[in-house]
């Protein structure tokens, strides 16, 4: 029996579910306004930290990607508020490395892309990430061996279910538009279908990467599929995978055009010179370094990323003088000597490393950084359980070291010579970390910086023997020797004249973007005619089909 209260009951829950609907629909409007119209950066290994992050800002992007994070990594990390930097850190427990460092500035900007294969995991992430970032962001096109053994990236474009798992999921658990970027298809069909299908799923915008996970960057992108996705979705689409189209900003612009895509996403373009992003046209690449080394020292970004993506920056200019220090380099304060650096690099230091003794982090930390000299260095001696302890804070570099002048085969020769007892070494791991001594005539000498190589630990240790006995000079372990590395003494020695070395890289930087220009003209004509090609083909395919369906249908209304 239906009473007068149950049909109010009714009524008023029907209302309450339209209210919802509509907000939810004025909410993934709003978060889908974000991706509309918008230049963005792509996510790429070793080089979407902070310092590159941020230096996109600075030229023009709207939206920029962190690097890939595995949803296990994420849950296995803590967070901390670096008061030094002015971060919030998430940081590796199993080896005490910081893999995700953001800032205010760019809160507005960035996006997280995670890699995963659960939803549950993704949300978990999700929740962390929240509060510091402007969106979430789901790699499903990633073609790397890595990512498809763990049924992560181009691994999920054959499983639906587990899309619309994984992104429901997180759209209705989270308060930050969720977005996925994928790979085509095989056929055109197939592809539309899946794009459909994440639509549906209430995400806020899609990134299209216009290959297939077979495809490579030699592959032309497909444009074409790109369209007739723009076409059949509401939600914006980000056109990606047209570096090979782009080498001026205006080229950005056409891509945008030729795709019919709501935005742009650019990885190689932007990571072989950002200021691309600049609509007043390119920097010097010099200055490009040199800011983005600027927020490396300031940010304390790890040195292989930093070298790494330099090395990206300076393509065939690494053949150079200047490029052939570079390559030689060890540590961020060498990469900072050559681009003129070194005052910037030793105040910054200066200011990171008195935070870090009033918070008294470093050690617990595990933090493995070079003092900046032999002046910064001290070496203290105390006692414990009877025995004599002498430490010293100091690394091993090995470009800072001879074939025939290694530690540890100093402090062997001295040893026999002087018929010592020992030398005896001893190792203690901390979080992956390692940190060695050595015992020479009872005395137990040891670096209070860990390594993440055991041998490279004990190496440490005979520096600091080698140091205290006075055995070596005190720059011996801090700076190369003469002949150690031939283009870095001659770079810093400044036998190459900084002002020839700028505008050489300047002539080849310009020379380098006119023959792209040139190429991405004959590459467009290749496309082009591919493309003619293709529907050609189709057509003919199409009319063969239509042939061959004809005769069948006869055939079956003779029998």
């Amino acid at each position: 029996m239906i009473t007068k209260t149950s049909v109010t009951e009714l009524l008023v829950r029907t209302a309450w579910h339209h209210l919802a609907s509509s907000t939810i629909k004025v909410q993934k409007c709003n978060m889908s306004d974000q991706y509309r119209g918008k230049v963005i950066v792509a996510p790429m290994v070793r080089v979407c930290t902070l310092p590159f992050r941020l230096l996109t800002v600075d030229y023009g992007t709207d939206l920029v990607y962190t690097e890939e994070t595995v949803d296990y990594k994420m849950l296995r990390s803590i967070k901390r508020q670096n008061d030094v930097l002015g971060t919030v850190d998430f940081i590796d427990k199993s080896d005490g490395t910081v893999f995700f460092r953001t800032c205010e500035r760019e809160r507005s900007k960035v996006i997280f892309q995670i890699g995963t294969n659960d939803a549950q995991r993704a949300l978990k992430v999700g929740k962390m990430v929240e509060p510091y970032v402007a969106g979430l962001d789901v790699n499903m096109g990633c073609p790397k061996e890595f990512s498809l053994k763990g049924g992560m990236g181009a691994a999920l474009l054959t499983q639906p279910d587990k899309i619309k798992s994984i992104l429901t999921t997180l759209v209705q658990g989270l308060t930050i538009p969720v977005t996925c970027k994928i790979r085509i298809l095989d056929s055109l069909p197939e592809t539309l279908e899946l794009c459909k299908l994440i639509e549906e799923c209430g995400v806020a915008a899609i990134g299209v990467h216009g290959r297939t996970r077979q495809e490579r960057p030699r592959h032309p992108n497909h444009n074409d599929v790109i369209r007739e996705i723009a076409k059949v979705l509401t939600i914006p689409v980000i056109a990606n995978g047209g570096s090979r189209e782009i080498s001026r900003h205006d080229d950005i612009k056409k891509f945008q055009q030729d795709t019919g895509a709501s935005s742009v996403m650019i990885a190689r373009a932007a990571m072989w010179n950002c200021s691309i992003l600049r609509p007043e046209g390119f920097l010097p690449l010099d200055t490009v370094i040199e800011q983005y080394l600027r927020y490396c020292i300031q940010y304390d970004n790890p040195f292989t990323y930093s070298k790494y993506t330099v090395q990206n920056m300076l393509r065939e200019l690494q053949d150079t003088p200047r490029g052939k220090a570079f390559l030689e380099t060890q540590t961020l304060q060498e990469i900072s000597i050559i681009w003129g650096l070194e005052d910037y690099f030793k105040t910054q230091l200066a200011k990171q490393n008195e935070g870090r003794k009033s918070l008294n982090f470093e050690m617990s930390e595990g933090k493995t950084a070079m003092p900046p000299s032999a002046d910064h260095v001290k070496i203290v001696e105390r006692e414990e359980n009877g025995q004599k302890v002498v430490e010293m804070p100091i690394q091993f570099i090995r470009g800072n070291f001879n074939n025939a002048d290694l530690p540890k085969m100093l402090l062997n020769t001295h040893v026999f010579r002087k018929q010592l007892k020992g030398p005896m070494y001893s190792h203690v791991i901390v979080d992956k970390f390692f940190s060695a001594s050595v015992t020479v005539d009872g005395v137990r000498y040891t670096s209070t910086l860990r390594e993440k190589s055991k041998r490279y630990s004990e190496q440490g240790a005979a520096i600091v023997f080698l140091h205290a006995m006075g055995l070596v000079s005190k720059t011996y372990g801090f700076v190369p020797p003469q002949g150690a590395r031939k283009y870095l003494t001659e770079v810093t020695r400044q036998t190459v004249k900084e002002d020839v070395m700028s505008n050489e890289i300047v002539r080849n930087n310009d020379a380098r973007i006119e023959n792209e220009e040139t190429d991405c003209k004959k590459r467009r004509l290749e496309d082009d005619s591919a493309s003619v090609s293709l529907h050609q083909q189709e057509s003919s395919q199409e009319t063969d089909t239509s042939r061959n369906n004809n005769k069948s249908s006869i055939t079956d209304g003779a029998s």
